[in-house]
């Protein structure tokens, strides 16, 4: 049956980039490459670190998020947010250096917790673009990504801190920007 969540995973996460490919080539999405490069940093490190530790089942997931994320920062370079503001190199800067930092580690705990922290800095620029332009996001990719860290929590092998927390924090991100695209959009009449 993990087999089968695990498909699923791939394939919601994969797809999730359809909808945001599209925006971004109509000209309606523009994402903030500094989170978009981050995320495809950190995904890439933890599907070498999961092939290197023989967790297969976790590096298709993340091998996934490296392709969803890749496909969007090659067109955000090209129809993005490409200038960096001091907000965004601040960002960029401590998720390099927390990238770093994890590799320093030799603890699955602080791994987890420095990934999860890195995402988190990495999707700051978003969340804040989320928040002031909304109408320049698409809200399902976020909430396909969630649905598909869902996915990949009912395909783990098992159930402990370590295998949860990154899985969980994937979910509570996407959906909490699907959330504040969602609300900006509503409460602001003039964008529609």
């Amino acid at each position: 049956m993990q087999t089968f969540w695990l498909i699923l995973a791939t394939v919601v996460t994969v797809g999730s980039v359809i909808p945001y490919a599209r925006d971004i080539l109509k000209g309606s999405s523009r994402p903030n490459i500094v989170s978009w490069i981050t995320w495809t940093l950190l995904t890439g490190i933890a599907t070498a670190a999961a092939i290197n530790a023989g967790e297969y089942t976790t590096a298709i997931f993340t091998g996934s998020a490296v392709l969803e994320t890749a496909i969007i920062v090659v067109l955000g370079l090209r129809y993005g947010y490409v200038k960096y503001t001091r907000f965004d190199v601040v960002c960029q800067v401590s998720a390099i250096v927390g990238i770093v930092l994890w590799q320093l580690f030799d603890s699955p705990t602080a791994g987890v917790l420095a990934s999860v922290t890195i995402d988190f800095i990495g999707a700051l620029p978003t969340i804040r673009h989320s928040w002031k332009m909304p109408s320049e996001e698409t809200w399902s990719t976020y909430a396909l990504a969630g649905l598909g860290g869902i996915f990949a929590i009912f395909a783990l092998t098992s159930y402990n801190w370590v295998s949860l927390t990154y899985a969980v924090y994937i979910v509570i991100i996407n959906m909490l920007l699907s959330a504040i695209i969602i609300y900006k959009m509503r409460s602001s009449p003039q964008i529609f």
